[in-house]
């Protein structure tokens, strides 16, 4: 503890600027300056034994003076490290699903009101080398900054960045290499967070905050008085919290004698086939406590509630009365379906009490045709039961990884809801992966697949800029694959063969596929690049990428490579892009002419892969 105190206050200066140089510029140079000094005094070890600091110093790079005695030291080498880890964390992007770390959130200390405090300017190089850094990933700043101030050599800065749980050190080097080495600039004033310039925030603005803030008070005064007057209301809201204030418009949109309904037929009158034009089906329909609890839970879900959400799906109360879609029995639960024009929402409760309930949220917003063929009623012990629209005749379970196999059909009741079946395999080996067919009364034939959502995922074949439906053949060798992207609320998934390449030593031939799924909030989208042997029982994961246009109708160019081993145990590096590359390069020197590439290698060999359309413009690989 000692050492590191005293290693931290002797190189204090020079921690603070490490950390102001790798956290993102997003934050704005005050937060920055705030944050860089934060995560610098929350360096020191929680622990007072020594055996905790003990990390060994990294090689440099012949530096001088400070920065060289620095690097030798074992104290200074583990409170870098923990500025370090705390810069990077404080990169990443907040998740609904999980705690945001420390680093993550706005510093309680030092704290400065009423003033923004930001280094003193630089000249024309500092300010290109500063929107040059601000391209940069946080790991591949890292590694430019542990480079130029800290003079570590390539070795020195991969441990460095291992030990701060960088992924892929040997990327950010190679990520960091694109930006001109003028790390004299480093030492600027533009880039010391201990000698700031200081200007007062928006002078207006916090006048007007201090106003509002003072009627938020007040408001809240009233609103605390209101809620504690007596009320009544329709009756008991079973397992939904405390009632918050009586609104007209609210009230009217928990009414379970508001709810819309479409009538029976008005599918077949409509221009357009969505969950608007459902039906009202079930046989509790009548039942107004089970409607009414359903409504109420959704506004206000008490604490025992278990409350899903699809990611980009908000959980808030209806905005309106919503049309009902169903409401019954379903095997030992009492299931709501309901439509609000955005979402799908599920309300379930114990046939004996309330219970255990559970509410359950899906996007669907612009869901037509093929989208709204189907909803989840109801899951247990690994099945899953469907309510599928009016409109479908007839329903079967496929098993994508036997698609010689013929379709098991499934019965359905006279509501439309589906015999229970097994779904996907969620964990472990991936030896079957079930998909819901279901014929129109128009006679097209759609296949879907649950992906752990109340909607499920329409499954697609071909390029992307004309999808069409799939067939189980050209699912069964990237089924398993789509366990990747479950939960992650997945409105279609495409796959389609980008290119067909024959393998070196009469090896047979290989299909290059690229399976991309979209979302129904339109960022996360993931895309997967697979290469798939013709005697191999599924493929093998080539690259992958998120939040691309990569894959899909706006960029449908795809670039992707493997390291490959013949049956004479000979070893390849193979790569294929998209029909409109016209050449592809390895960065060993390798080229070839049309889309697809084949050079002998070694196992150890780690390559890059580039490739030109006609018209020159460079193609990279997924990633």
């Amino acid at each position: 503890m000692e050492q590191a105190e005293a290693a931290l206050v002797e190189h204090y200066p020079r921690l603070v600027r490490l950390a102001y140089l790798v956290l993102p510029p997003s934050l704005g140079r005050n937060r920055r300056v705030l944050t860089a000094h934060a995560l610098t005094q929350r360096a020191l070890p929680r622990s007072r034994r020594t055996g905790e600091a003990a990390v060994p110093g990294q090689r440099g790079g012949g530096g001088e003076g400070d920065g060289a005695r620095a690097l030798g030291d074992p104290a200074y080498a583990y409170v870098r490290l923990q500025v370090l880890c705390g810069s990077l964390d404080a990169g990443l992007p907040l998740r609904w699903n999980s705690w945001p770390k420390r680093a993550q959130l706005p510093p309680l200390l030092p704290h400065v009101r009423g003033l923004r405090l930001f280094p003193r300017s630089g000249g024309a190089d500092e300010l290109a080398l500063d929107q040059c850094l601000s391209a940069l990933s946080g790991a591949a700043r890292a590694a430019y900054v542990l480079r130029g101030l800290e003079g570590l050599d390539d070795d020195g800065v991969c441990a460095v960045l291992a030990a701060a749980g960088c992924d892929d050190p040997e990327d950010a080097l190679d990520e960091a290499d694109g930006v001109e080495a003028r790390y004299e600039l480093l030492g600027s004033p533009e880039f010391d967070p201990c000698s700031l310039q200081a200007r007062p925030t928006d002078l207006m603005r916090r006048r007007q905050h201090m106003k509002a803030a003072g009627i938020a008070a007040v408001a809240v005064l009233v609103c605390g008085a209101l809620l504690g007057l007596p009320g009544d209301g329709w009756g008991p809201d079973g397992a939904a919290a405390p009632p918050y204030a009586q609104n007209p418009a609210g009230q009217a949109a928990l009414d379970p004698g508001q709810l819309t309904t479409a009538s029976v037929g008005a599918w077949k009158r409509s221009a357009r086939t969505d969950f608007s034009v459902w039906p009202a089906r079930g046989n509790l329909v009548g039942d107004k406590g089970l409607l009414r609890r359903a409504l109420a839970v959704w506004a206000r879900p008490g604490e025992s509630v278990q409350v899903s959400a699809t990611p980009g799906t908000a959980a808030g109360a209806p905005p309106g009365p919503a049309r009902l879609l169903y409401a019954g029995e379903v095997d030992s639960a009492r299931v709501v379906l309901l439509y609000d024009g955005l979402r799908i929402v599920r309300y379930a409760e114990p046939k004996e009490g309330t219970g255990g309930a559970a509410l359950d949220f899906a996007r669907v917003d612009g869901a037509t045709g093929t989208e709204a063929n189907a909803v989840v009623v109801d899951r247990a012990d690994g099945n899953i039961r469907y309510l599928t629209a009016p409109w479908i005749k007839a329903a079967a379970v496929q098993d994508l990884l036997k698609p010689a196999a013929k379709a098991v059909a499934l019965h359905r009741s006279a509501d439309g809801v589906t015999d229970p079946f097994a779904g996907p395999v969620q964990s472990g080996a991936c030896t079957s992966w079930n998909a819901l067919r279901l014929r129109e009364s128009s006679g097209a034939v759609r296949m879907s697949t649950d992906l752990g959502e109340l909607v499920p995922a329409h499954l697609t074949a071909g390029r992307p800029q004309a999808p069409r439906e799939a067939t189980p053949a050209e699912w069964s060798k990237s089924a398993c694959s789509l366990a990747t992207v479950r939960s992650h609320g997945v409105r279609s998934v495409n796959s389609w063969t980008y290119a067909r390449q024959a393998l070196p030593e009469a090896n047979g031939a290989a299909d290059w596929v690229c399976t991309r799924a979209d979302t129904w909030r339109g960022e996360g989208s993931r895309i997967l690049a697979q290469f798939q042997t013709s005697d191999g029982p599924a493929g093998a994961v080539a690259a992958k990428a998120e939040d691309s246009p990569a894959c899909g109708s706006r960029d449908p160019k795809v670039l992707a490579g493997v390291l490959w081993k013949s049956r004479a145990g000979a070893w390849y590096l193979l790569g294929a892009g998209s029909k409109n590359v016209t050449s592809v390069t390895a960065s060993g020197g390798e080229r070839a002419v049309g889309n697809v590439l084949a050079a002998r290698t070694e196992r150890s060999t780690k390559a890059r892969l580039t490739g030109r359309l006609a018209d020159g413009t460079k193609v990279t690989t997924l990633r």
